[in-house]
C-alpha cells in the first residue's frame, strides 16, 4: 500500500460506509472487500453491511446510470465490486437467515444469445438485495416456469435483443395463463427492441428499459404485492 493511500481502518463507521459508496462508484473491488471485513470485525451484521453500504452504494450508481451520468462499462465495474463484497457476505447472510427483498428468475428467451443487458440486470438486482437465479441465454418456456416454481420465486424476468425472439415472451406468459399460475408471478420484460406497448400487448407486468428501472420496478411491484398479501 502506497504511503498516500487511505488507511480504511482509520475511518469511523459512518466515514467508512461513505467511502464504500465512493469505492463502489469507482469499481474498486479490493477496497470493498477490505471495508466489508473491517465492518464485520467491528461487529456489524452482514445484513446491515449489505443494506447500508452495498445496496445504498449501488442505488447511487443506479440513479446516475438512469440519468445518463454513468454508462454500462462503469456500472459493470461497480457491479463487479459489489460482487466482491457479496462473495464475503453471502454465506454469512445465509447463516443468519437475513431477509431478502425478493427472488427473481431471469434469462434471455429461446433463440436469443445476447446477455450483456441481462447480466447487468442480474448484478443490479443482486445489488439491491434480491436473490437472483440467472438462467443464462436461449431459454425455452419450461426453464422459466419450472425454475420459478422450484425456487419459489416472485419475479420472472425475460430479455430479448432480437425482434424475431421478442414474441417468445408471449409464449411464456400464455403458458403461465394456461397453467393457471399467471397471477403467482410478477413478469418483467426488457431488451433494446421492446417498449411499453409491446409489454402491455403480451400481458407482462412491466417493461424495464434498463437495469436501474428494473430494480425500481421490481421493488415497487414486490412491496405492492406483499402489502396486498398482508391485507388479505
Amino acid at each position: 500500500m502506497a504511503d498516500d493511500d487511505l488507511d480504511l481502518n482509520t475511518l469511523n463507521d459512518e466515514e467508512l460506509v461513505e467511502q464504500m459508496w465512493d469505492d463502489l462508484y469507482d469499481g474498486l473491488g479490493e477496497a470493498i472487500e477490505e471495508s466489508v471485513e473491517i465492518l464485520l470485525a467491528r461487529g456489524w451484521t452482514p445484513y446491515d453491511i449489505l443494506t447500508k453500504a452495498l445496496v445504498e452504494g449501488m442505488r447511487i450508481v443506479g440513479v446516475d446510470f438512469r440519468d445518463g451520468i454513468l454508462f454500462v462499462p462503469e456500472v459493470l465495474m461497480s457491479a463487479n465490486a459489489m460482487k466482491a463484497g457479496m462473495a464475503i457476505l453471502r454465506p454469512l447472510l445465509v447463516e443468519t437467515g437475513a431477509p431478502k427483498v425478493g427472488k427473481m428468475v431471469i434469462g434471455t428467451v429461446k433463440g436469443d444469445i445476447h446477455d450483456i443487458g441481462k447480466n447487468l440486470v442480474c448484478m443490479m438486482m443482486e445489488g439491491a438485495g434480491f436473490e437472483v437465479i440467472d438462467l443464462g441465454i436461449n431459454n425455452p418456456v419450461d426453464n422459466y416456469i419450472n425454475t420459478a416454481l422450484e425456487q419459489n420465486a416472485e419475479i420472472i424476468g425475460m430479455s430479448a435483443l432480437l425482434t424475431t425472439t421478442m414474441p417468445y415472451m408471449k409464449v411464456v406468459i400464455d403458458t403461465l395463463k394456461d397453467k393457471g399460475i399467471r397471477s403467482d408471478f410478477i413478469v418483467l420484460v426488457g431488451g433494446a427492441p421492446l417498449n411499453e406497448a409491446f409489454a402491455d400487448a403480451i400481458g407482462a407486468d412491466a417493461y424495464c428499459r434498463d437495469a436501474a428501472v428494473a430494480v425500481e420496478t421490481a421493488k415497487s411491484l414486490i412491496s405492492r404485492r406483499q402489502g396486498a398479501m398482508g391485507s388479505q
